[in-house]
């Protein structure tokens, strides 16, 4: 009985340290996993310099709801958007040729995939469907409240119903948030 006791004990420890924080894959881990079970892509484009990428891990990406809510509907993936990692995306290897290993904790050249994907800004967040074609890029530091609002309008597919910036614009007058802070 003890043992049954430290068993479900233990079980419930080790669940819920699984989702003390987001489940961070590869891009090509994600890709590989939508073929076993389709979701959709979020990537947190960031680079080592950038403040605003750093507030997004500290004060976003440790939200309880946040984390419980990416963990289920999405496959997150980190990216470093001037690092020296080889990427293969749809058929393409992307490399970071300028990459300087002197320069890994300040600014650095592109990766090829930034410039792949148009990545002008740091951090931007890029939404992919569950074929990992790319949605839309949210470019700037989001609240756990703020990227809620894209999370659910991205996984529920309400963003193929906005046509004009009045759709988008009533949405999000519209969206309650539920998201606690921490």
């Amino acid at each position: 009985m003890k043992n049954i006791f430290l068993a479900l004990t233990l079980l419930f420890t080790v669940s819920s340290f699984a989702q003390d924080k987001i489940n961070w894959v590869t891009l090509e881990e994600a890709v590989e996993l939508q073929k076993k079970e389709p979701r959709k892509i979020m990537m947190d484009a960031y680079t080592a310099w950038c403040g605003p990428c750093k507030l997004l891990d500290a004060r976003t990406f440790t939200n309880k709801d946040l984390i419980a809510y990416i963990n289920k509907h999405y496959y997150a993936v980190k990216f470093n958007a001037e690092g020296n990692e080889e990427i293969t995306f749809k058929g393409k290897t992307y490399k970071n040729p300028n990459y300087n290993p002197a320069k890994a904790k300040t600014r650095n050249s592109s990766h090829e995939l930034s410039r792949g994907l148009g990545i002008r800004a740091y951090p931007t967040l890029l939404f992919f469907d569950e074929d990992a074609q790319l949605i839309s890029p949210i470019t700037g530091y989001q609240t756990p409240q703020a990227l809620e609002l894209y999370l659910k309008m991205f996984q529920s597919n309400k963003h193929k119903d906005m046509k004009t910036q009045a759709d988008f614009d009533a949405y999000y007058k519209a969206f309650k948030a539920t998201f606690k802070n921490n």
